[in-house]
């Protein structure tokens, strides 16, 4: 867990439908005064959601929770990448999937309101454009476009960029700062274009960055194409499952080192 000093809040200012299945929540306030990220275009923060009908005390702190309240009543946590943070107007923007009434996250961020608060933990992150590569591949699917779109705000113009991001249909598509491959969906299984457009990719000359994140078995089918048949070292990857297809985040992260554990001992290059 977070230390408490980690622990922070924000106020919802506004929010905005910026696709069928996506809402980006902007949150501001004084609980955002101390806020700061690194130079990581993944960062992410621990989003903490009440349980319906459940009081807290105040001040809101997850450690003091887990402490001195059963288990069933904790907050539920939601890990989300940071799209954008604006220091000088001191937003933090978060994009949600939305998909119905399912869900945690989702569903919170459908009603949100200006005014509602939102507790947080972070951040965190893990991956930033090299500017000594070459080129970079970006792939994945909505639940990596947050960090994909942040990452193509921080490249130069000049930079050479392979971006494939894989929707559920052309309403979903979002403006860019580079060319993007949109791969539809289209009620066809998740991840499966994507792995096929990486997989039928000539790759630029030179040294690449890949960034490929999203549903997990995607992931997996596209580890061992990067390390064995394209021989990238595993510091040119950032590659991880961001969710499970069938599980929650309780269930996915409960698994997740595990998985990537053995996924890696399967299709780890040979000595």
């Amino acid at each position: 867990m977070a230390e408490r000093s980690r622990v922070k809040s924000g106020r919802v200012v506004r929010t905005e439908q910026i696709a069928p299945d996506m809402v980006r929540v902007v949150l501001g306030g004084d609980g955002l005064a101390e806020f700061a990220v690194g130079p990581h275009t993944d960062s992410y923060v621990k989003l903490q959601f009440p349980q319906q009908d459940v009081t807290y005390p105040e001040p809101f702190d997850p450690d003091t929770i887990r402490e001195t309240m059963p288990r069933e009543q904790w907050p539920r946590t939601r890990t989300y990448t940071i799209r954008r943070w604006d220091e000088q107007a001191r937003e933090l923007w978060i994009d949600f999937v939305t998909h119905g009434d399912s869900g945690v996250a989702g569903p919170w961020a459908r009603k949100a309101q200006p005014g509602d608060v939102l507790h947080f933990a972070g951040p965190g992150g893990g991956y930033a454009p090299d500017p000594a590569a070459d080129w970079h591949l970006l792939a994945g699917d909505e639940s990596a476009w947050p960090a994909i779109a942040a990452a193509l705000d921080a490249l130069p113009a000049d930079a050479v960029v392979r971006v494939f991001a894989e929707v559920e249909g052309p309403d979903d598509e979002q403006d860019a700062p580079f060319d993007v491959v949109w791969l539809h969906r289209a009620g066809g299984p998740r991840g499966d274009a994507v792995v096929a457009a990486v997989r039928s990719l000539e790759f630029p000359p030179g040294r690449a960055h890949v960034f490929v994140h999203g549903e997990a078995n995607m992931v997996k089918g596209l580890r061992g194409h990067l390390r064995l048949e394209r021989g990238l070292e595993r510091d040119q990857l950032s590659i991880s499952g961001y969710w499970r297809l069938g599980k929650d985040e309780d269930g996915w992260q409960s698994t997740k080192t595990d998985w990537n554990r053995q996924v890696e001992q399967e299709q780890e290059k040979p000595a």
